[in-house]
């Protein structure tokens, strides 16, 4: 059985990520760090699931790191009495919540307990975190270039480093595709997904019941997941699920609407967020035929290959296939007097153009005509 070692908090990314250590067959030893946080319910619901795995039959060595005395000198909304900021997740505000240097502390102590049972147990180790994109724009510790160099200096400083290797099998996902993962795994290990994750604790901001508040950076994060794949968040909050969710949408929208007015042309912004129309023959991609890939503006989810894309003479962008995993939406448009069928991006609600049946028939008959600037070509 293969050894793996991991920092175990209490929040949904380190559950997710132990749940598929488990899968995957390892033998699992699992540290929590009290560094003084205002959340350390984070720590009982750990707690709570390690006696939940056990009971259906997954042992779990776990151990507790106290570094709450030493990590009380280091400034922070998690860990001082400054008020943890509420908002969305990717605000300049939650900067507050990063604790200095904190996931390097966390780091050495996992790399050393890792070389230990190396020793120990006479085993390869593999070190996992459940660090994840979501996290890369406020926390730099978080990101896979820290981790890099990180690694290599553990491996310059200690002897036996061969033995130990770090995984970040999240880290280029985000807590939307980590819920999918860990259905996956309960499905496997036939353990109750609901259970596991009333069991956890992402609020920076619980009340004194452990009840989620719905509105710090890292609850609207957690919200906007579990909305993301159909499913009402197990975990109490301190409102019912309609209201924090409610809450987590709008501040998702304003927070985009902000994004996208800074990313995008006007008439990019006008065509995909207000369904507007580019002129006919004026977009930069109606006669363009090169070889590659046409991406959302806004996302960058790939909708169409250029193998789906023909010479219509619409005036505008046709392709007769969208790729296999756009999942393209569609949606009934009545507007301008007219019945038409309005295409719009699966993952950012983003307006694309409209689908009719006067496409090519070998390929099924049908024509997206798209706007130019609803589009990103990549080559390739």
């Amino acid at each position: 059985m293969k050894t793996a070692v991991m920092a175990l908090s209490g929040g949904m990314d380190s559950t997710s990520l132990l749940l598929r250590l488990i899968r995957e067959g390892n033998s699992v030893y699992t540290i929590g760090f009290n560094y003084g946080q205002k959340h350390i319910v984070e720590l009982e619901r750990a707690e709570q699931n390690i006696a939940y795995l056990e009971k259906n039959g997954y042992k779990v060595i776990h151990k507790v790191v106290d570094l709450s005395s030493l990590m009380s000198m280091f400034s922070g909304s998690l860990t001082s009495k400054e008020e943890v900021p509420t908002g969305h997740y990717e605000e300049e505000q939650m900067k507050s919540t990063v604790v200095p240097n904190r996931n390097a502390i966390f780091s050495s102590i996992i790399y050393g307990y890792a070389l230990s049972l190396s020793n120990e147990l006479s085993t390869n180790v593999s070190i996992s975190l459940g660090v994840h994109s979501g996290d890369h724009a406020i926390y730099p510790d978080c990101r896979p270039e820290f981790y890099k160099i990180l690694n290599h200096a553990f491996e310059i400083g200690n002897w036996d480093a061969e033995n130990v290797s770090l995984e970040l099998p999240y880290i280029d996902g985000d807590k939307e595709s980590i819920l999918q993962d860990a259905i996956v795994s309960c499905d496997v290990l036939k353990l109750d997904f609901d259970t596991i994750f009333a069991n956890t604790n992402t609020s920076y901001d619980p009340d004194e019941l452990g009840r989620s508040s719905g509105k710090t950076g890292s609850d609207i994060e957690r919200i906007l997941a579990f909305h993301a794949i159909g499913r009402k968040d197990p975990v109490e909050y301190q409102d019912d699920w309609s209201t924090v969710l409610s809450h987590a949408l709008a501040l998702e929208s304003e927070h985009m609407d902000k994004v996208y007015r800074e990313k995008l042309t006007e008439l990019q912004y006008q065509v995909t967020r207000n369904s507007a129309t580019e002129r006919a023959f004026t977009g930069i991609y109606d006669k363009h035929f090169e070889t590659g890939n046409y991406h959302c503006i806004c996302c960058g989810k790939l909708l169409f290959r250029s193998t789906g894309k023909y010479n219509s003479g619409c005036g505008w962008p046709a392709f007769h296939t969208e790729d296999d995993n756009a999942d393209i939406k569609r949606v009934s448009d009545y507007s301008h007097g007219m019945a038409r069928i309005e295409v719009k991006c699966s993952k950012c609600d983003a307006h694309l153009g409209h689908v009719f049946e006067d496409g090519p028939l070998e390929y099924g008959g049908e024509r997206y005509c798209i706007n130019s600037a609803a589009l990103e070509f990549r080559e390739g």
